[in-house]
């Protein structure tokens, strides 16, 4: 048996993973969806709201980095929220070049309507009531671990 025919069940193995955290991941995401359309607003608009709510005051390169997306698309949905009336620019104080991004109280309201009723959390409540305790300990283990080893991973 060669190296390749004994790293077939492991490749397998890891597909079945894969698919099952991208299905956890897409009905996730679909109450999160379903919540931000709710409150008239994307997906992405709800994550740059709740972000600008928990560390007011960010730059756009900031924000580009705590969210992992591109400049430009931040910057139109930045703009569309400022538009709505829902984000303000406010020019550094020390640094006349720097704009720092804050909520407007609608966009505050907003934020905390989208954590009054955060859908994909309750889901996941409601998954992790019907399984043992000692399921979930050992789920939110693994989870840690695969985490901690696919960044291993990446940096090889």
């Amino acid at each position: 048996m060669d190296h390749q025919e004994r790293q077939d069940p492991q490749i397998k193995l890891a597909g079945e993973v894969v698919q099952s955290f991208s299905g956890i991941q897409k009905r996730l995401l679909e109450f999160t969806r379903s919540n931000a359309e709710g409150l008239g607003l994307t997906v992405l608009q709800l994550a740059i709201l709740n972000t600008l709510y928990t560390a007011p005051g960010m730059t756009l390169r900031e924000l580009t980095e705590r969210l992992s997306s591109p400049k430009s698309t931040l910057s139109v949905q930045v703009e569309g929220l400022v538009q709505s009336g829902l984000v303000d620019r406010v020019i550094s104080e020390t640094d006349r070049r720097e704009v720092k991004l804050s909520l407007t109280a609608d966009g505050r309201e907003r934020s905390l309507q989208s954590a009054a009723k955060p859908r994909s959390y309750q889901a996941m409540a409601y998954a992790l009531e019907q399984l043992p305790a000692s399921d979930v300990e050992s789920l939110l283990r693994m989870h840690q671990s695969i985490q901690k080893l696919l960044e291993e991973y990446t940096s090889r």
